[in-house]
């Protein structure tokens, strides 16, 4: 027998690890993580970190940064950690020096100024590069609680999904993503009250 469709409650198929998506369960409380997804740059006995895709504010680089070029680049609200920080992820890899992976093709930090030289050089590089106010974190063993509450679904990262900051709904996108049996909780109401 197939799948029921309307299953609210599929499995997690993944554990958490770096290079992965935290995606929230539709009915997550936290009004600061509802509807989210997080690239984990991060996940060992110590903690977790990452940071939220899909949250932007309306704020040039160049108001949170001096000396940086003109360039056009939405900034994203990484979490509620360290928000007076700028963090940034790019594809650039190793050449961008003092840089760390975090999943194929997408690197984390790395030499600020050579960053800057690089987008001071050639503006249109900074679709390379997504910037961060703050970060997503947890202590030793939340999330793991987390997950036990269902508070999260976790998914493979891929460049398209962590760099594109102009897809509309990632959130939902990322769930039909996982397959057939997530689907239906991409078109979950916001409200289940309002049904």
């Amino acid at each position: 027998m197939d799948k029921d469709l309307l299953d609210l409650d599929p499995p997690n198929p993944h554990a958490p690890a770096r290079g992965r998506l935290l995606v929230s369960e539709p009915y997550l409380p936290d009004p600061y993580f509802r509807r989210t997804v997080v690239l984990l740059c991060a996940h060992d006995k110590e903690g977790s970190f990452g940071f939220v895709l899909n949250r932007f504010i309306d704020m040039d680089i160049a108001d949170l940064m001096e000396n940086m070029p003109p360039i056009r680049s939405r900034v994203s609200i990484g979490g509620p950690v360290q928000s007076g920080n700028l963090y940034y992820l790019h594809t650039f890899g190793d050449r961008l020096e003092g840089s760390a992976q975090v999943v194929d093709g997408i690197h984390m930090g790395g030499d600020f100024e050579q960053l800057r030289a690089i987008l001071a050089t050639d503006p249109k590089l900074a679709k390379h590069v997504r910037f961060f106010v703050g970060y997503s974190g947890w202590g030793q063993d939340q999330l793991e609680k987390e997950l036990s509450q269902r508070s999260w679904l976790i998914s493979p990262a891929d460049k398209r999904r962590v760099m594109n900051t102009r897809l509309k709904d990632l959130w939902g996108d990322t769930l039909r993503g996982m397959g057939r049996a997530y689907a239906p909780l991409a078109n979950f109401p916001e409200d289940p009250a309002l049904n």
